[in-house]
């Protein structure tokens, strides 16, 4: 299970964070992350962050957020700082989990086994503002 925070709107320049806490998934094989879409249009990787130490980014974001993640009380956690935000950043956010996952290109999260079990979050709006 994957439940977010709510999202925000903010203006250009500004900073918001998004979290998820995810429970039901191995705490030492695992890949976390964010992706977000605008209806429409396809999905875009925005950060993936493995339990084998791996972090990639989507090319529109690097440089402007920043991941972590923790594993206590059994639940997964995984949180996100998006920094300098501008318009074209206005999407759902989601929440990724992959068991038996890694890091791949483009900040999403690739399964290291040729199947793996994976659950994504509700969807949390962001929208920033010129």
């Amino acid at each position: 299970q994957v439940i977010q925070s709510e999202g925000g709107s903010v203006q250009a320049g500004g900073s918001l964070n998004l979290s998820c806490k995810v429970s039901g998934y191995s705490h030492t094989n695992y890949c976390l992350g964010w992706f977000r879409q605008i209806i429409g249009a396809p999905r875009e990787g925005v950060v993936a962050i493995g339990s084998d130490g791996s972090t990639t980014y989507g090319d529109a974001v690097k440089g402007r957020v920043i991941i972590s993640h923790d594993n206590a009380d059994n639940m997964l956690t995984l949180n996100l700082e998006l920094n300098n935000l501008k318009p074209e950043d206005s999407a759902t956010y989601y929440c990724v989990a992959r068991g038996r996952g890694t890091a791949g290109l483009g900040g999403y999260c690739v399964c290291t086994t040729t199947v793996c079990p994976g659950s994504v979050g509700q969807g949390t709006q962001v929208t920033v503002s010129s």
